[in-house]
């Protein structure tokens, strides 16, 4: 009988409902997504109702790993409240990443800063944020250059 160590790491989403399932192999995990039956607008994560009509007839549907960005900032200051990213503080790309099904989402870019440009391929990453209180590895997304 295995038993499994009490040190190793389990992975869970910054969210639920957020990724696909399994959290493994990382490379296939996927932005889950609704799409509304009446109106076809697409939002991020599972919804019980459409943000943009009301409706409650949704579908889930996984989202395209690649899209293309559509505007970005630089996030120069350590964002105030409970910040989980690099301590010391380092400044990063964030921008509104357009996907093929018409949905953009915002996400950290990670990428030189200077090399951050308006209309550049890029595709998701899932990677570990932190570690939470009970050891497991919680698992948020960004987008990089293809």
């Amino acid at each position: 009988m295995s038993q499994v160590s009490s040190n190793e790491k389990k992975q869970i989403p910054i969210k639920d409902g957020l990724f696909t399932t399994p959290l493994s192999p990382l490379a296939q995990v996927r932005l889950m997504g609704s799409k509304c039956e009446n109106c076809s607008e697409v939002s991020l994560g599972k919804r019980q109702a459409c943000g943009n009509c009301g409706g409650a007839n949704l579908e889930e549907a996984p989202l395209s790993r690649k899209g293309k960005l559509w505007t970005y900032t630089v996030i120069r200051h350590r964002p105030p409240g409970d910040y989980k990213g690099p301590d010391p503080f380092v400044p990063f790309g964030l921008g509104l990443v357009e996907l093929p099904e018409g949905i953009r989402v915002l996400s950290p870019i990670q990428c030189e800063l200077g090399k951050i440009k308006v209309g550049m391929e890029l595709e998701m990453e899932v990677f570990p944020l932190y570690t939470d209180e009970n050891q497991n590895e919680v698992m948020a997304f960004r987008f990089r250059p293809v």
